[in-house]
């Protein structure tokens, strides 16, 4: 385990990179010591590793373009996305805005109908027909009854013959 230290705060090495920090306080405190650059695990870098890092920091153009081509492609792809979601939310408030009016449509038609069935008196309707137009309930020979095969509606193309 190698220790490293500096000011009030000594880090120790793990294994594998691992390291932990353990911090001294009050007047145990030891003052850094300057330790010689083998110590402290500096070493000098070799020419080829200064070439790989300076080429790894270098971008080249086909680099460049490319990322560039991706970054406007990404703000392509947002403003795509935000107008989208923007003609979302419109065709929700509209959708909203139309089944209020059809609910507010729907009661108006109910309460018409209502006005319009509680006007209507039967009795009045019934007494008017007998007497001033000369309407009568059909007798029994008026009365025609046959059946249909097919389904219960019926359409009339011509009379009906008589017995």
């Amino acid at each position: 385990m190698a220790k490293i230290k500096s000011g009030n705060i000594a880090q120790f090495e793990r294994g594998r990179g691992q390291r932990y920090t353990a911090y001294a306080e009050g007047n145990t405190v030891r003052k850094a010591a300057v330790f010689p650059a083998q110590e402290r695990g500096v070493h000098e870098v070799s020419q080829q590793v200064i070439r790989n890092r300076e080429r790894a920091r270098h971008m080249d153009m086909r680099y460049v373009v490319f990322l560039s081509v991706c970054a406007v492609v990404t703000v392509m792809i947002c403003i795509y996305f935000l107008k989208q979601q923007t003609i979302c939310t419109y065709n929700q408030k509209q959708v909203t805005e139309l089944t209020t009016r059809i609910n507010n449509l729907k009661i108006e038609n109910d309460t018409t109908y209502n006005e319009i069935v509680s006007g209507v008196d039967l009795q009045k309707l019934k007494q008017r027909a007998i007497d001033d137009l000369g309407m009568t309930y059909p007798s029994q020979s008026q009365i025609v009854t046959y059946q249909s095969p097919d389904s219960d509606y019926v359409k009339q193309y011509g009379e009906i013959p008589s017995k």
